[in-house]
């Protein structure tokens, strides 16, 4: 009975993940179903594990567990930091579900602080003016202490960190990777114009008949 009490536990806090703080900020569709695959398919085999108890239960579990991680880290698909942290929650909530117990409240609290910490570090009001872009610029510029003063030009905003991806002194442009804190209220400004030193017109010497 307490064991189903924390199976139940788990169902209900996989589906306050994926559904009420998941999808409504971020969107996607598909990893809803990969989030509840991944907990319900670790819930499944440690609870299985778990009931067949002995010396061999910690060593498949670890396993199971090192298979799931090696997917996650083998997926084709590029993830993004907070989406490999719901990948962990998930998991971690489906063992804490399936973990044989006597003390089911212990259990049932990490849960809750499972989401609660994925509540507050993924909320969309937290460090809402820190932002990262990968900008592809118009024009090559080797030197950093020039590039930063130009994004932040553009940017209407300070610059943190600037990491160049790729510098393209041929076709004249540079892809970096930024990050900035943007300033309420303030738009992105057009780039400056590149300066053009005047030259004075060259005349051809008159030819002698």
């Amino acid at each position: 009975m307490a064991q189903f009490a924390l199976w139940l536990s788990d169902i209900v806090a996989v589906s306050v993940l994926v559904f009420a703080l998941y999808f409504p900020r971020h969107r996607r569709r598909d990893l809803v179903v990969a989030y509840l695959g991944v907990n319900i398919g670790v819930l499944a085999v440690a609870s299985s594990l778990s009931a067949a108890g002995g010396a061999a239960t910690g060593l498949g579990l670890g396993m199971a567990l090192f298979g799931v991680l090696s997917i996650i880290r083998l997926r084709s698909t590029e993830l993004d930091q907070h989406e490999v942290a719901y990948y962990f929650s998930a998991l971690a909530l489906g063992i804490l579900g399936a973990w044989e117990t006597e003390q089911e409240w212990r259990s049932a609290t990490l849960m809750a602080v499972i989401l609660a910490v994925l509540y507050v570090g993924d909320h969309p009001r937290l460090l809402r003016q820190h932002r990262r872009q990968v900008i592809v610029l118009d024009v090559a510029i080797p030197d950093h202490a020039t590039l930063v003063a130009h994004l932040e030009h553009t940017l209407g905003s300070r610059v943190h960190s600037v990491s160049v991806q790729r510098l393209d002194l041929v076709n004249d442009t540079t892809v970096v990777d930024v990050r900035y804190r943007s300033t309420p209220g303030a738009r992105p400004r057009p780039a400056a114009p590149p300066r053009v030193e005047a030259t004075t017109p060259h005349t051809p010497a008159a030819v002698q008949p």
